[in-house]
């Protein structure tokens, strides 16, 4: 299967979006909070087509990854994650916990996240390894009737970073058995060449 795309340019910041751009971004940020609500709501927070993108190197197609979004300043909440992972041995328990707090306001103001996503793979993951090698990539997503073409750039975090810790405890909540040392890849969005589907207005 294969599927074309524009090149990714550079990378963007916000302050230097065009109006189109930051409508774009809004759009998308907003639509992934409202996924993630109603998964929260009626799959028990279980990942949905809206959350798990179809990932592209060029005119290759590598299948779906779970990407998460995160918070700008994400240390408060990384705190909370962690301190609930730690405070049982409990998964169930631990699931439940995790619910409770993500179900309530997490997702609730879409400006309070950073536009580069994130997601997690195993060390020695070929998938990653060719994804971080390449560099550009894209990411289809879709669900209730919306799509998003994404362009992105793709990098390896720091370990000691805010969004590789976010990501790290975010999953372990969700999975006990989760290894101490992952890969975690940020995707970074070129918001000049991403298009919606239906247009916005």
């Amino acid at each position: 299967m294969t599927a074309r795309h524009p090149p990714i340019s550079t990378l963007n910041t916000v302050a230097t979006l065009s109006e189109r751009e930051v409508k774009l971004r809004e759009h998308f940020l907003g639509w992934q909070c409202r996924v993630r609500q109603i998964s929260l709501r009626k799959e028990e927070g279980r990942p949905t087509s809206g959350m798990r993108p179809v990932i592209s190197v060029g005119n290759e197609m590598l299948g779906h990854i779970t990407v998460l979004i995160v918070k700008q300043y994400s240390q408060e909440y990384t705190a909370q994650f962690r301190y609930m992972v730690q405070k049982t041995n409990d998964p169930a328990e631990r699931y439940q916990s995790a619910l409770q707090m993500l179900s309530s306001a997490y997702y609730q103001r879409a400006k309070e996240f950073s536009d580069e996503m994130t997601a997690l793979f195993a060390l020695n993951s070929p998938t990653a390894t060719h994804l971080l090698r390449e560099g550009q990539i894209h990411l289809t997503f879709s669900e209730y009737n919306q799509s998003y073409q994404l362009p992105c750039a793709a990098r390896a975090l720091r370990s000691d970073s805010d969004e590789y810790q976010a990501t790290f405890w975010h999953n372990r909540l969700f999975n006990p058995s989760l290894p101490g040392e992952v890969l975690i890849v940020g995707f970074l969005p070129e918001w000049s060449l991403g298009l919606a589907e239906p247009p916005l207005a």
